[in-house]
């Protein structure tokens, strides 16, 4: 049985301040899926000192775990700052910055060599789904980004539908099945039934509390990562509540 996985992405947002929102969604997180929050790296060491029962992790991490590289966060800083996950291969990291699979591949590698778990992101622009692309793009993201030592306890797989990233815009759940159907394939078949079938795969794409029940309801889909819906707990607590009755 996979748990439940409930996963906040802050983005470029919050101050210390920002972790008052912490309290009410620790008490969401007594309930049966795991939640996790992955502030911006400022917060991470104040993050997992203030809730226990939330996970904490980062949004990104370089693929070396030391030297000349200004800017950049190595996996074991995370580690050591509290961190037990780290997000790979956002949609935003792979545009902003042009990461291709290879780099978040050696990223990976380097999280895993950490101790942290990633999640790895894949997903389609509106182009590439338009031009009935989607599964060929997702497939190509799988096999190039994710090692070979993939395990249940040291990976998750989030499904990022690009363009309904911020835009409102929601995939209706047969869309959204058949890619979660699809990636769980592809696991079981690169990694066998065993791992294939114990690695979480979350849908990220503008999910709320008016979706969140149907989305949880959809064939593959253990959980999901939240943007601009975790930064308050009033938006992220009912859909960790949607979570937790998915798994009762």
């Amino acid at each position: 049985m996979r748990t439940k996985l409930a996963a906040g992405n802050w983005k470029m947002n919050g101050t210390i301040a920002s972790l008052d929102e912490l309290d009410a969604m620790a008490e969401a997180a007594k309930g049966a899926a795991e939640v996790l929050i992955c502030p911006p790296a400022t917060l991470i060491s104040a993050a997992s000192a203030r809730a226990e029962n939330v996970a904490v992790g980062g949004q990104d991490c370089h693929g070396k775990p030391s030297g000349a590289h200004t800017g950049d966060i190595a996996a074991e800083m995370l580690k050591d700052a509290g961190a037990s996950y780290v997000i790979l291969g956002h949609s935003e990291r792979r545009t902003d910055h042009d990461e291709r699979n290879d780099t978040v591949r050696d990223k990976c590698d380097a999280a895993w060599a950490a101790g942290l778990t990633a999640v790895v992101c894949v997903g389609e622009t509106l182009d590439q789904r338009e031009s009935s692309n989607t599964l060929d793009i997702i497939g190509g993201q799988l096999a190039g980004s994710i090692p070979d030592a993939a395990t249940g306890h040291n990976l998750v797989v989030a499904y990022e539908p690009v363009w309904a990233i911020g835009t409102g815009k929601v995939p209706t759940t047969d869309q959204i099945g058949e890619v979660h159907d699809f990636i769980r394939a592809r696991l079981e078949r690169r990694f066998g039934e065993g791992v294939g079938r114990s690695v979480r795969i979350l849908y990220g794409g503008s999910v709320k509390a008016a979706n969140a029940e149907e989305i949880f309801a959809t064939s593959n889909v253990d959980g999901a990562l939240v943007g601009g819906a975790s930064l308050k707990a009033s938006d992220f607590v009912p859909i960790i509540e949607a979570l937790n009755a998915s798994a009762d």
